[in-house]
């Protein structure tokens, strides 16, 4: 509406003045280098406050025994006081001694968290039509490939709220997002240091090539794949899936986010597609659906475009892979496997 006194128009008119100070802009290989050391200077300083380590504590609380995997229920002590349950899906058929690459699945923004990724839906209707949707259960689908796949639950969802949203008319994120803004934490911080805690986990397991650790998620999950990969130098190839958009799309004129995914003042230096870019030059495939109503297509080609011209500078096209692909918000699941096979299975090439 063009009503002067809107709060919406002024916000509009606000994000137009702006223009980020660490935007993408670079043209050879050394200025990259600068640009991107500077960037994640920047993200790591308006992230906040991480917490402290604290002993893992992990405790196996049951094993499901699937036809081509083993599916283990864990929960691990992230900070002290603060406890994670995640699922741990094991191929079958290893051989003894032998070391497999492993998966860390991001559930996405929705009531189950972790499970529908695991595969795991108590046979109800609604859990199971939820990872038919969405092809969501891309954990499971990665184990079945021969990965180990690790499948956690975020703050806010899940079994960490007892998959129940007890602020009755209010999202949940948001206010665990301000609670943790008022105790001098960001939410998305504390969400990423779980991530890289389990990240930890894997690798006290045997069967884990430490060298080989792939991230993947689709919307919210997407989101902590592409902030995990940019922080995290032992994830070696990521699977950014119906995450590839712009500020004014994903906050601004169509806000489609909440108190779980927020980096305070990030637009100030960059916008979504500039993370992109500084994940050059590792391994990235990022899935955009043509048909996408959470984050509309026609946004994701600026972001296509700016990433490509990153890997080009960096000398490493071969390592971005980008699959638009018919259909909704979704995993798409065709390139997927092929990615992570070229980029961890036979890593380095």
């Amino acid at each position: 509406m063009d009503i002067p006194y809107f709060t919406e128009n002024f916000l509009k008119a606000f994000y137009r003045k702006i223009k980020p100070s660490l935007s993408f802009e670079c043209k050879d290989k050394e200025e990259f280098e600068k640009w991107k050391e500077k960037l994640i200077l920047k993200v790591k300083e308006l992230l906040g406050e991480f917490p402290s380590l604290a002993p893992l504590k992990p405790q196996l609380f049951s094993q499901e025994e699937k036809e081509k995997y083993i599916r283990e229920k864990w929960v691990i002590q992230t900070e002290e006081d603060c406890f994670m349950p995640l699922y741990l899906l094991i191929p079958k058929g290893r051989k003894e001694g032998q070391k497999l690459p492993a998966i860390l699945c991001c559930h996405g923004h929705g009531p189950y968290g972790k499970d529908p990724v695991a595969g795991v839906h108590f046979h109800h209707p609604e859990r199971i039509r939820d990872i038919q949707r969405l092809n969501y259960n891309y954990g499971e689908q990665m184990a079945m490939r021969g990965y180990v796949t690790i499948c956690p639950d975020w703050r806010s969802f899940g079994e960490r709220i007892g998959y129940f949203n007890p602020y009755q008319g209010k999202d949940i994120c948001n206010v665990h997002f301000l609670q943790h803004l008022l105790l001098g934490r960001t939410l998305f911080a504390s969400n990423l240091f779980d991530g890289m805690r389990a990240i930890d986990f894997l690798l006290t397991r045997e069967e884990v090539d430490k060298e080989k650790i792939g991230c993947m998620g689709l919307s919210f999950g997407g989101t902590m794949t592409l902030y995990l990969s940019l922080l995290d130098d032992r994830i070696k190839a990521a699977d950014v899936s119906g995450f590839a958009t712009t500020t004014w799309h994903w906050a601004i004129d169509r806000p489609n986010f909440c108190g779980s995914q927020l980096i305070p003042h990030l637009y100030r230096y960059a916008d979504i597609g500039d993370i992109f870019c500084a994940l050059a030059p590792k391994p990235l495939l990022i899935e955009s659906g043509s048909t996408d109503t959470c984050f509309y297509f026609s946004h994701s080609l600026p972001v296509h475009e700016k990433v490509r011209k990153a890997y080009r500078i960096v000398g490493k096209e071969e390592n971005l892979w980008i699959e638009a692909f018919e259909g909704e918000h979704s995993f798409s699941g065709k390139k997927a496997p092929e990615f992570f096979d070229r980029f961890l299975k036979n890593y380095p090439s």
